[in-house]
């Protein structure tokens, strides 16, 4: 099958080929600019689960529009969900602050926010949900996650996003602190895409258990 992975983030395709990478079933892992998908999707769902699926939906329907043949559309919807916060910035993370905000003024600002408004609250997860439409059109979602809190600053280097902030008490540091194999073992993408591993090699071998 060749997978068309519905986004345009750099770092999300570098994680998604990490962890998909050995799949026998798998001929290749493109983004969507790679398989020469252009197209503008409304994200209008209101969980994570339904995001993922529009964005796989709208790619495979483009996809096949196109002759694409032996197809399989892979979309994820993830977040940071910051429990004093009710869930905040949750499906809309991508769009905190606006879209062209650095993460580095979005950080500070949930530190800021939790700080004030979190009575010593700082417990947050990170969700990630991944969409998959196979080349007969049947789709199936799983959902990933990992828990921690939200640090007092920014620590670390890796990673991308909220991993400066989002701190792993087992751990003893931030995601942003770990390395890229350290990180996704324990990712919220990095357990969803090892859901997805499974749910892939049981379309393409039911029977096999």
């Amino acid at each position: 099958m060749n997978v068309i992975f519905a986004t345009g983030n750099k770092d999300k395709m570098s994680e998604i080929r990490e962890i998909l990478d050995g799949m026998h079933v798998i001929d290749t892992v493109q983004s969507m600019k790679e398989a020469g998908v252009d197209i503008d999707i409304e994200e209008n769902g209101t969980t994570f689960e339904e995001n993922a699926m529009i964005k796989a939906r709208a790619v495979y329907d483009a996809a096949v529009a196109k002759g694409m043949k032996d197809v399989l559309v892979l979309a994820d919807d993830s977040g940071l969900c910051v429990e004093a916060l009710n869930g905040e910035p949750g499906i809309y993370s991508a769009r905190y602050m606006g879209k062209d905000t650095s993460y580095r003024i979005k950080n500070a600002n949930l530190i800021e926010r939790v700080n004030k408004e979190g009575n010593g609250n700082r417990n947050a997860q990170f969700v990630c949900c991944i969409a998959a439409v196979f080349p007969d059109g049947t789709g199936k979602v799983v959902r990933g996650t990992v828990d921690g809190e939200i640090a007092d600053k920014e620590y670390g280097e890796n990673g991308f996003g909220f991993d400066p902030i989002f701190y792993v008490p087992r751990l003893g540091c931030t995601t942003a602190q770990l390395k890229p194999e350290e990180k996704h073992a324990i990712s919220h993408r990095g357990n969803a895409l090892r859901m997805m591993r499974k749910v892939i090699a049981e379309y393409e071998s039911p029977d096999c258990k």
